[in-house]
This record gives structure tokens, sequence and C-alpha cells, in this order.
């Protein structure tokens, strides 16, 4: 007997439209996600720079809101959903993955989880659950803060198929990383996939209903979710169950998927299933059961993602992980940038991107202000051939703004100037 279900479904450009309404039915979303109250769709920006597999497509976005119109949703009850890191540029993001215009054509709120949104303490939200979590209360001894907007209302999660060179792949359950946890969420790197488990533990108990639809149109294999080897593979899944949905993305990378650490603590746990030989395939089985037999993120890995084990996992742990807890911390965000922005996009982005980005999916994004959908999906024939707009040496002068902005961002820093501007009161308090 499966104790869970995956939707599977090969596309195309022209019926993209109608593959997610069918995907997210064959799924049983509708059992899941609550039309009576708000829908987050969290967005998954895992570079502001557009690549191939590494964030949200902006026809899942457009295909999981129309679905949801046309099944009755209000409109006025769904918003995109954003978070954002030290490194990572959301607002850029949202606008070079074309998210932005997808969101403001439906006339829906677009939500920035760190601009002006109130945070939660961890136990006010989960109460004795948190007695339970497997890493976060050492991590975090005093707690942490979680978006208050989260407890009661639905989440559809919106990651892509790719590998990750912390947790081999990344998908459902990590696209709760970067919205549940503060600016300080490196913390976790070194029981990162013992924190993923925490986070579906929280999911289940705030959220009314907890829903994830993966675009594998474009899929990234090698030191992800940034460096990677993109390749078009025309498939979506769906499922309410996390952990299941992550295990069939996994399988079809050509991974096992109860060799993952995050997926096999979660099974092992009940929070969902991870044992393919337990889920159930609805819609294209043959889909399902293809292998790509990808490389994965650790044989050809990024002079960052190495330095990155090392520090995390590996020799340079015991130096420096320290700095990572302290005013410090900012030299990382600012090597990262400097490798990912500065460096490996502008040298080698676009060589990489060039030949997945000849295919009718490229053509769609390179087009998609100009591209129209049918009802169906979108005609890719006389699409203008668009070109991206930030690779290069374009990408290379955005870079610079992102470092001040990282140094600026930086949550250590900005602790820093919040005491030194609160100094003058906590003394007067004193005298008085």
């Amino acid at each position: 007997m499966p104790r869970a279900t995956v939707a599977v479904l090969r596309t195309q450009p022209s019926t993209v439209v109608d593959d997610y309404h069918a995907l997210m039915n064959l799924a049983g979303y509708r059992q899941v996600v609550d039309p009576a109250v708000d829908t987050a769709l969290k967005v998954n920006i895992s570079w502001h720079f557009f690549f191939p597999g590494s964030s949200t497509t902006p026809w899942q976005l457009d295909g999981v809101i129309r679905a949801m119109k046309q099944d009755g949703y209000d409109p006025a009850r769904i918003h995109a959903c954003h978070n954002r890191t030290v490194v990572i540029d959301a607002h850029l993001g949202e606008r070079e993955n074309k998210h932005l215009p997808v969101v403001e054509a439906h006339g829906l709120r677009n939500v920035h989880l760190y601009e002006g949104e109130e945070w939660v303490h961890i136990r006010d939200a989960v109460g004795d659950l948190a007695d339970r979590f497997l890493c976060l209360n050492d991590v975090y001894p005093q707690g942490f803060l979680i978006p208050k907007r989260f407890i009661g209302e639905n989440i559809i999660h919106l990651p892509t198929v790719k590998t990750h060179v912390f947790t081999t792949t990344t998908g459902a359950m990590k696209n709760a990383f970067g919205g549940l946890l503060n600016e300080r969420r490196h913390w976790t790197h070194p029981v990162i996939h013992e924190t993923l488990v925490d986070l579906l533990m929280i999911q289940q108990k705030i959220h009314r209903g907890v829903f994830a639809v993966m675009d594998g149109t474009f899929a990234g294999d090698g030191p992800g979710p940034r460096c990677m080897t993109p390749h078009v593979k025309n498939v979506i899944l769906a499922s309410s169950d996390q952990v299941a949905i992550d295990a069939v993305a996994a399988k079809l990378m050509g991974f096992d998927p109860l060799s993952i650490k995050y997926i096999r603590l979660a099974h092992d746990a009940g929070l969902g299933c991870g044992d393919p030989r337990e889920i159930a395939i609805a819609g294209d089985e043959a889909a399902a059961s293809e292998s790509w037999n990808f490389v994965g993120p650790f044989r050809k890995m990024t002079f960052a993602s190495r330095m990155q084990h090392k520090i995390y996992w590996g020799p340079l742990r015991r130096p420096l992980e320290w700095s990572l807890k302290t005013v410090l911390a900012p030299w990382a965000y600012l090597a990262s940038v400097l490798y990912h922005d500065s460096f490996w996009y502008p040298l080698k982005g676009r060589a990489v991107m060039r030949e997945v980005l000849t295919s009718d999916w490229g053509r769609l994004f390179r087009g998609w202000e100009h591209a129209a959908s049918d009802g169906r999906g979108y005609q890719v024939e006389g699409l203008p051939a668009g070109t991206l707009r930030r690779t290069g040496l374009r990408a290379l002068l955005t870079s610079f703004g992102i470092l001040g902005t990282c140094l600026r961002e930086a949550p250590e820093f900005a602790n820093r100037r919040r005491r030194l501007a609160e100094a003058p009161a906590r003394r007067r308090a004193g005298r008085s």
C-alpha cells in the first residue's frame, strides 16, 4: 500500500499551463490547500542572476497561479513570498528571473518577509514541539524567530530539480530554509540535514496545508544550487508529501533517495515517505522511472564549494567556523559574492548556459515579456529571440553593487549599528 503520491508529467511550452493544472489536481492539492485561508507561494531564488535550473521559472509560478484561479481560489488570498540572504538580492532576483511580471500580471500581493513583517519566537509558534528538534535548540540556545504570517496559512513551495553542494539534492524540504530561519541560518550548515527535518516539523505544525510544485523543465547537475551544468528535462512534479517529492526528484537525478541523509531522517521520523517503493506515481509513470545519471555535486566542485566543505565539515572548521558567529562573519559573505557574482557568472556563466538557452524553454524565458498564453501554454514560434540582460560585463558591474548591499545588510553589522543607536537611551535609563 503506497504511503504517498507524487504526480509527474512531461511538459512542453505549448501545453505547460494545462499541464501544471493537471499536475496539481493529480497530486490532490485541493484536499490540502484550504481556500478559506491565505496561501503563500514560496518562490525559490537560489541566485539573483538567471541560471537555468537554479530558481523558480516564470511558467512554474504562472502555471500554479492560473491553476488556482481556474479552480476557484480567490486571488486576494494568494501571495508570492520571498526571503533574502546576505548574498542573494531577492528584489534583483525576482526581476532577473521574471517572477515580478507574473505576480503583477495576476494582481497578487508580493510579500518580502524581511520588510515590515512581524516575526515571532519559535516556542510561541510551536510550543512543546520545539523539545523534539534534532538540532535547532543546540544551534540557537535562545531560540529563533519565524514569520508570524506563516501561522495558519497554506504554503506551496516552488523549487526546481537540482543538486546541492551541502545536501546532495535540494527541493521542497530545503525551500523552507530561507523562509523559516533568520539571516543567521548559516549557523546551521554543519547540521544542515537535521535542520531540514526540524523545519519540516515546524511547517507541519504551523501551516494549514503544505504542498510543493517542482519544475524540472530545466534541471541542474554539479555543484548547485548556482554553478551547475543545466539540462533540459521537460518534467514537472507535485505532491503534498515534501519528503516523497524530494525522493522522486532524487531518483530521477540518479541518486538513491534513502542514501541522502535529510530524506532518510525525515522518512524515519514519519514526516513523509522517502522510499520510492512506497510512493505511488500519478500521471506519467514512464517519465518518473527515468534515471538521468547526474554526476552529483561532489565530483566537479568549484573552488567555492570545496572551501565551504572544508569550513563546515573539514580541516578549516575549527580555525574558521567560530568567526561565522561573530562580527567577522561578513568575510564569508564577501567571498561568496566575489566568487559567484564577480568571477564565475561573468566569466563562465554564459558559456555554460548557451546550449540550453537555444531550447524551446530557453527561447520562452528570453522572450517571456512578449509571450502570451492561449490558455494551454505558450507558443515559442515567432517569439523575439531576446537576450539575457545581465551576463558578462553587466553582471560583473552589478556584482559590485551587490557587494555593497552585502556589507550594508550583514546582520552582524546591522545589530552593531542598532546597539550603538540604542546605547544613549540605555545610559539615560541607567542614570534615572
